[in-house]
């Protein structure tokens, strides 16, 4: 008898003992549903190390008294090291900001490439990014219009990747945004900063905003009023961001 009921009891015992899940309330009653999603990234941050080599950036990157991360580390080589799961939180945004997010890191998948900022990116690098740049589309559904910069997210921090990268290349491949140029001329009253803003870029600053506009999609330096040519070239990837490719598979589904 007493053998039956320490059976009985044995799963009771076992269950208090074990650990609890990650992010169970404190006296919540553990009952696990088989009805949830790993939460999906939407968006990919592009950085440069701006390190003298690999070596430098890992040791960085996965040191726990710096405190900052990524998901992945891509050498001049085009050797690619995952540092993060996907699925988990890296710190490689920072405060950042995109539309209506300001949590960036919540939501996206961060890519360190090993360059100082001075240099051209090495030709092995931009291949292997492209590369894994594709699994993760299709992976994760990620929309044309949200493979951006981290100067682009926090434009008064950060000036990575620099006016070197290839946004033109990965575009091409459908990674990101953009216009060849000469693009139609704006419309008359046009207004630079509500397009920047509706874009995405934080203009709180609004020459932090012109900048890394003008880094990302001219490779050219500058916080001055956006010219003629660069307003229309504004207007145009707006234009860009009402195709349903540009969207993702959700938009584009709901407009068939």
């Amino acid at each position: 008898m007493m053998l039956r009921r320490f059976v009985l009891l044995l799963p009771a015992l076992l269950a208090a003992c074990a650990p609890l899940p990650s992010g169970q309330g404190r006296g919540a009653l553990w009952q696990p549903s088989p009805n949830f999603d790993q939460r999906r990234p939407n968006f990919v941050i592009l950085h440069q190390t701006t390190n003298d080599n690999v070596g430098q950036a890992l040791a960085t990157l996965t040191n726990p008294q710096r405190r900052v991360s990524a998901h992945y580390l891509i050498g001049r080589d085009g050797a690619v090291m995952q540092l993060v799961d996907e699925a988990a939180r890296a710190w490689h945004a920072g405060e950042s900001r995109w539309g209506g997010m300001s949590d960036l890191n919540s939501a996206s998948i961060g890519i360190e490439l090993d360059n100082t900022g001075a240099e051209e990116f090495a030709e092995p690098q931009i291949l292997a990014l492209l590369a894994l740049l594709d699994e993760l589309r299709t992976r994760h559904a990620i929309p044309a219009a949200n493979y951006l910069a981290h100067g682009d997210v926090a434009p008064t921090r950060k000036v990575d990747p620099s006016r070197r990268f290839p946004w033109r290349r990965l575009a091409a491949q459908g990674f990101g945004l953009w216009c060849d140029a000469p693009p139609p001329a704006a419309p008359a009253g046009f207004d630079a900063q509500l397009g920047l803003q509706a874009l995405g870029y934080d203009v709180a600053v609004p020459a932090a905003a012109r900048a890394a506009f003008r880094r990302h999609f001219l490779a050219q330096d500058g916080e001055t009023e956006l010219a003629p040519e660069e307003q229309a070239l504004l207007h145009c990837l707006l234009q860009q961001t009402l195709r349903p490719q540009a969207r993702g598979p959700a938009a584009a589904a709901a407009l068939e």
